[in-house]
């Protein structure tokens, strides 16, 4: 609904433009003659032309259907599955192809697999990874020193893929958050300690990925 008023040589109108149909009104300025003009679009469907007509079919049409459909449209929420989860109590799903906190593996004798090769420290870009070796009494070498700089770490993955023993990965946990810079320099017997205790996720994980590894 449209209200307009115009005035011209002394006389004033205005007039109400509701859906396909327009009706003016014309009147002098002293009042002595009142010419009443209407101009229908469709003659077949006539609106009262009354306020109180008009405001009770505004309110009929805008107003309660707005109220209906809100709450059409809250009880369509509430039927539906809820989209989030209580977390901690409740955690999301992850890949196994999720990359979080580093861990160093062994095999299932106890001993460690990392054969101190150092191509993981070689293919990390942010050069985080430092690592000291030495041969062992049998020939074999393995790592004196393995640290991990987790605040220099962009969880790329290059040291998961270059390691040709499965030694070094990227476990599931993704809750490691400390309240010290020192907490995140991992030494070897964090990264060892990380890799006994999510082994049996780790090995499903890298299980899953054989078709293509």
């Amino acid at each position: 609904m449209v209200l307009f008023a115009v005035a011209s040589r002394g006389a004033r109108s205005f007039g109400v433009v509701a859906g396909h149909q327009r009706v003016s009104f014309a009147f002098t300025v002293g009042g002595a003659q009142q010419q009443m003009m209407s101009s229908v679009a469709d003659k077949d469907n006539i609106l009262p032309t009354s306020w109180e007509n008009i405001f009770e079919r505004s309110s009929r049409i805008f107003f309660m259907t707005e109220v209906w459909r809100a709450f059409w449209l809250s009880g369509e929420v509430a039927l539906k599955p809820k989209v989030t989860i209580n977390y901690p109590y409740e955690k999301g799903y992850l890949s196994p192809r999720f990359r979080g906190e580093h861990a160093l593996r062994r095999y299932p004798s106890g001993e460690e697999r990392c054969i101190a090769c150092k191509l993981c420290e070689a293919a990390c870009p942010a050069q985080a990874i430092t690592i000291d070796a030495e041969e062992r009494e049998d020939g074999a070498r393995r790592t004196t020193r393995y640290d991990i700089d987790m605040t220099k770490c962009i969880y790329c993955g290059f040291c998961q893929e270059a390691c040709p023993v499965d030694a070094i990965v990227e476990g599931p946990n993704f809750e490691f958050a400390t309240e010290t810079h020192e907490e995140l320099l991992y030494d070897k017997e964090k990264l060892l300690s990380n890799g006994d205790k999510w082994e049996k996720q780790i090995a499903k994980n890298l299980l899953s990925e054989h078709l293509y590894r």
